[in-house]
């Protein structure tokens, strides 16, 4: 009856059946994996922003197949503000990141096509692909003091049905921003064989200090077809809105092809809601606010992190931006034994590395994002642990 799209367990997962237990016990877990802003404790100009999506001029249909023209030129400003050139008619708008992914696909492969994900990173690309009938091939990110691509692997997992690479810069969670040498070899491996890139920058305002070599953005890189994904999930702080949108960059040519296809894709669909795409100019100046308390909290959690692993035997790995900090923690227990008798016995939970297919163990995953209190309780008693 159903899509053999649907080819997973759909079964909650161990953990997942053990945080349920836990809270149905009452048990007060100290949440280290909290990814959703609007829970975190962050302060909301909470008028503003009832105000924005207020506004009458919603009341009225205009269906725009690449958003209100009005709400591109609140991006493009948004851009301009980071130093980049972004025209308003290279933004096309969509209902979220992942709907931004969906019309990349759609544009760029047929059923049985493939496209390339770095691993680590978020376990989200296996079901976007699958969902489009294109298949997955992976290339590694490696660390030796800090993340980089592993170009030789890359151009290896190329084969003559790759129509894409998705790189996330930075990258979730691994937080490693690509580099203008590896851009350079990336524009290599791609020009020739009329690969695109897609590049997911939701986390982009998320860095921490400054690097000349980072790569903050692929939408002025005229060599190849880029697809630039963000949004206001990460952007604004603000998931439940439900804004994103894609830049589409390279030469003329390039942008002119493939912004006729993505436009009849997205008036296929026209899901942006209206009261939302009128107030991308007040949400843009409110999410600044909550952007600039994401940022303190971030910097904040990370510092603690770093003094107080010190003489321990937990490690933090190098990270340059985003939302998570992976420790290594000794490998005395498996993945899912750490997080297991985190949970169970000392009421913490964090994520294990192999959800974001780390090749190795020991590694697991915290949230920068978490309240600092619960941080720095939940971190305190998995140093404990670790003893």
């Amino acid at each position: 009856m159903f899509s053999s799209r649907f080819h997973w367990d759909l079964r909650p997962n161990r953990l997942s059946q053990l945080l349920q237990q836990k809270r149905a016990e009452g048990s007060a877990v100290l949440d280290l994996t909290e990814s959703n802003p609007t829970r975190a404790g962050f302060s909301y100009p909470v008028t503003e922003i009832l105000g924005a999506i207020s506004d009458p001029r919603a009341m009225v249909y205009e269906p725009a197949s690449a958003g209100l023209w009005s709400a591109r030129q609140a991006v493009s400003g948004y851009y301009a503000s980071r130093g980049s050139r972004v025209e308003p008619e290279r933004i096309l708008l969509t209902a979220s990141t992942s709907e931004a992914y969906a019309f990349a696909f759609k544009l760029l492969t047929d059923p049985g096509d493939d496209i390339l994900v770095p691993h680590p990173s978020y376990p989200l690309f296996e079901f976007l692909a699958t969902m489009e009938s294109v298949r997955i091939g992976s290339y590694p990110l490696v660390y030796h003091g800090g993340w980089s691509l592993d170009l030789d692997a890359l151009t290896r997992a190329v084969g003559g049905r790759t129509r894409a690479i998705v790189l996330v810069n930075p990258n979730n969670p691994t937080g490693s921003f690509i580099k203008t040498n590896e851009r350079e070899a990336l524009v290599e491996i791609c020009r020739p064989r009329n690969i695109a890139i897609v590049s997911d920058e939701v986390f982009a305002d998320y860095a921490f200090g400054t690097d000349p070599r980072r790569l903050t953005t692929w939408a002025d890189v005229p060599d190849v077809l880029t697809l630039c994904l963000s949004g206001f999930s990460k952007v604004a702080g603000l998931p439940q809105l439900k804004l994103g949108w894609m830049v589409i960059g390279g030469s003329e040519g390039m942008r002119h092809d493939a912004t006729q296809r993505l436009e009849l894709i997205a008036d296929t669909y026209l899901s942006v809601a209206a009261p939302v795409q009128h107030a991308v100019p007040a949400l843009l100046e409110a999410g600044r606010v909550v952007r600039e308390q994401i940022s303190a909290r971030l910097r904040m959690n990370l510092t603690f992190l770093q003094q107080v692993v010190r003489d321990t035997a937990v490690r933090v790995l190098k990270v340059e931006g985003g939302w998570y900090a992976i420790l290594q923690v000794p490998r005395t227990r498996t993945e899912e034994e750490w997080v297991t008798e985190l949970l169970v016995c000392d009421d913490v939970l964090v994520q294990p590395g192999f959800f974001y297919d780390f090749e190795s163990e020991a590694f697991l995953v915290a949230s920068l994002l978490t309240e600092v209190p619960v941080f720095r309780e939940g971190i305190g008693r998995l140093l404990k642990r670790a003893h």
